[in-house]
């Protein structure tokens, strides 16, 4: 029973250090249509034992066209600058689209430690 507990305690414990990871960006340089140079981004709360960064980026309001992403070497960085990884970018056929980047933190064996995701409106 106490082995249980303990390892419940430590899921616990790895689920909240996970929850503090955080990213945001804003569109900058990105021009319209499709380019594929991505955003710059900030970062926070990224798990110890990150080695890379997984990140993807998806149309919220066409969720079947994905525009791929990327993986970054993560060095303790605090942002990621324009065109740090190739993807499609957003162009949205008419009007407005909200836009989610999911960042996934690697360890080194390619194991997801971290997760987080931010919405954007473009244009």
């Amino acid at each position: 029973m106490r082995t249980i507990l303990t390892s419940i305690a430590l899921l616990t414990l790895a689920s909240a250090a996970h929850a503090d990871m955080k990213v945001s960006f804003d569109w900058g340089p990105t021009k319209k249509c499709l380019d594929s140079k991505s955003p710059p981004m900030k970062l926070s709360g990224v798990p110890e034992g990150t080695v890379k960064l997984d990140i993807r980026m998806r149309d919220q309001n066409v969720p079947g066209f994905m525009h791929g992403g990327g993986k970054v070497a993560y060095e303790g960085q605090k942002s990621l600058p324009y065109g740090a990884f190739r993807y499609k970018g957003p162009c949205p056929p008419s009007g407005k689209h909200k836009y989610r980047f999911t960042v996934k933190a690697l360890d080194g064996k390619g194991k997801v430690i971290g997760t987080a995701q931010a919405d954007k409106m473009f244009p």
